[in-house]
């Protein structure tokens, strides 16, 4: 029987697929600018869930997901979504399901203010008729304030200021959570 992680279509497949996952990241944000309903329903599976690690995201399914982007692009002028970075780790026991940690930055025009948002996000993603797709999807922010503020956010607890009062960004969670970044170690191998 032949090793599947020495195999070479199946290595091959392996990094096709991270490449796919990369660019859905990477597609999200175009979508999340341009303001494509369409888009959306295309990236997301049809029970996916949607939350924020603060609660003020919680969908479920695409028609509430889609709902709730929608409003959010009644609220922002323009925005321009970039990601740093992802690190992709492929579930060994399920060929169509990986889980994601995506870092990211963007700029958004929140109601007359230039602000940027410091973002994290925590997926998982399933491949549904040969696409990969966000099944489940966790922002963070580390801190979400007009352009003004950043030198004196980036050091404070409370550097979430997008919603009128001051509230607590979700990482480093390693300083902010009893349990820490516990989390991290699905990321590592």
């Amino acid at each position: 029987m032949t090793d599947p992680s020495t195999d070479l279509s199946s290595r091959l497949r392996r990094l096709e697929d991270r490449a796919a996952i990369a660019e859905l990241g990477v597609i999200y944000g175009v979508i999340m600018d341009e303001r494509d309903e369409k888009g959306i329903r295309r990236i997301f599976c049809d029970d996916a869930v949607l939350r924020s690690q603060d609660g003020v995201f919680a969908a479920d399914g695409i028609e509430q997901i889609v709902t709730t982007y929608l409003g959010r692009f009644a609220a922002l002028g323009p925005t321009n979504h970039f990601s740093h970075g992802h690190v992709i780790r492929f579930d060994d026991t399920d060929p169509d399901r990986a889980i994601g940690l995506l870092f990211s930055h963007a700029e958004v025009d929140r109601n007359g203010v230039a602000m940027q948002v410091a973002l994290r996000y925590k997926d998982v993603y399933r491949r549904v008729d040969g696409r990969w797709r966000f099944a489940e999807r966790l922002m963070s922010y580390m801190y979400y304030a007009p352009l003004a503020a950043l030198p004196t956010v980036l050091g404070d607890r409370n550097s979430v200021l997008v919603y009128g009062d001051p509230r607590p960004s979700d990482w480093p969670e390693v300083l902010y959570s009893p349990t820490g970044n516990a989390w991290l170690s699905a990321y590592y191998d």
